[in-house]
């Protein structure tokens, strides 16, 4: 396909969201509920054609040599569909953002005055691998009022194609557009650029994804972007923490699911505390296969560490392999957290009241842990219901993106014939 075809393919699609999104900025929210329990409903009436479809990329993955964890993402099977299913009737049940009045007020001049949640209108999301996001991602707009258009990865190429034509099937069937969900499914890396370039018909662009991906859309989109999903989250270990405490939150923070963004790639310890935590923690984390990367101070207690580079301190491992270093006390804790880490989620480990409320003031990230493990940093563990992706950046949402995110703001203003 040429460029010129390829970039109108993509604005054809675009145009038709955007005709969507006029439509379900004003749909109710018994209309939109019900598509999504329509859509839920016709997942699992389809899941043989779902699982047949995701075979053939899962077949492709592994000639590919795609590794073990690419491939746990991107299968499907009878419990992950009913699981998808389940988050679409979760999601219909959550309270409609949309037409919320969030403050108002009178003016002296009788000008009535109210801010009010609105959809955004056109949301692009750009993700790798996983197509339990394809329908994740479209309930969650759908439910705000927002027209969808995904860009999957080439090797979720067939089940995306699959599950975006049943989701417009059935919520074309219950009333919506067919067009609100759309996918582009052209192979390539250009069309994803070509789908960065489309400022107008897209309002915003959320990247779901690697470092790489979410740099390439940061750098080359003219549609606004929120950053998700990097995480480089740490747990600190304070002077005279409960070491049990510690041990537990450090396991599980690293390897209760190593391979997800809320998962801790560094621990850093109190120096008066190394010598005995640093070997009580070691024990449960070897059992479960984790390999260390330390610092020279971690080192001449745990000689088995290897040795820590600079670059280990920026490392999102998505493994089981944590980096370890030992700090002179809080000052230094917070330095190598807001320097290295990528304001996602961080942890500290304390009995000391003031210090935990000064890291939580002090450590510059999205979710900010007191004696617990970083793993709880998700939209629907928050009591949020779904999410879309955590953002790690400041405008607009910051942390786990639920509904209220997906929506923007404008003032509704009545009078009775006030002229300035």
């Amino acid at each position: 396909m040429s460029e010129g075809d390829l970039a109108g393919e993509i604005r054809s699609i675009c145009e038709g969201a955007r005709r969507a999104a006029h439509v379900l900025a004003v749909t109710g929210a018994e209309e939109k509920n019900a598509a999504l329990c329509e859509i839920a409903d016709e997942l699992e009436r389809s899941m043989d054609v779902v699982i047949e479809s995701n075979a053939l990329d899962l077949d492709a993955g592994r000639e590919a040599g795609l590794s073990a964890a690419l491939i746990d993402r991107l299968a499907l099977n009878g419990q992950r569909i009913h699981e998808m299913a389940q988050g679409l009737r979760d999601v219909s049940a959550l309270r409609d953002p949309v037409g919320e009045v969030l403050e108002g007020w009178r003016l002296p001049n009788g000008l009535v005055i109210e801010k009010v949640r609105v959809p955004l209108g056109v949301v692009g999301i750009i993700y790798e691998a996983r197509p339990n996001v394809t329908v994740d991602a479209a309930g969650l707009c759908l439910k705000s009022g927002n027209a969808v258009v995904l860009r999957g990865s080439d090797s979720a190429r067939n089940s995306n194609r699959v599950l975006v034509e049943l989701m417009r099937r059935a919520g074309a069937a219950a009333g919506l557009p067919a067009d609100a969900v759309q996918l582009i499914g052209v192979s390539g890396r250009d069309a994803a650029r070509e789908m960065m370039r489309m400022h107008g018909l897209i309002d915003v662009l959320i990247p779901r994804g690697g470092e790489g991906l979410i740099r390439t859309v940061v750098e080359n989109s003219t549609v606004p972007v929120i950053e998700t999903g990097v995480g480089n989250c740490h747990v600190y270990v304070d002077e005279g923490a409960d070491v049990e405490m510690a041990v537990a939150i450090v396991v599980n923070a690293k390897t209760q699911r190593p391979g997800v963004c809320n998962a801790a790639e560094t621990l850093l310890v109190h120096r008066e505390i190394a010598g005995g935590f640093l070997p009580a923690v070691w024990t449960p984390l070897s059992e479960k296969g984790v390999t260390l990367k330390a610092d020279e101070a971690a080192r001449a207690i745990l000689p088995e560490a290897g040795e820590a580079t600079e670059e280990d301190w920026m490392t999102e491992y998505l493994d089981l392999v944590l980096a370890v270093r030992v700090v002179d006390g809080l000052d230094e804790a917070i330095e190598h957290i807001n320097r290295y880490g990528s304001h996602h989620s961080d942890a500290i480990v304390t009995r000391d009241w003031e210090r935990a409320r000064r890291f939580q003031r002090e450590v510059d990230s999205a979710a900010v842990y007191v004696n617990a493990s970083t793993r709880f940093t998700d939209g629907a563990v928050f009591g949020m219901g779904a999410e879309i992706g955590i953002s790690t950046q400041k405008l607009h949402a910051r942390g786990p993106m639920s509904l209220p995110e997906l929506t923007s703001t404008k003032f509704i203003i009545n009078g009775d014939g006030q002229v300035r």
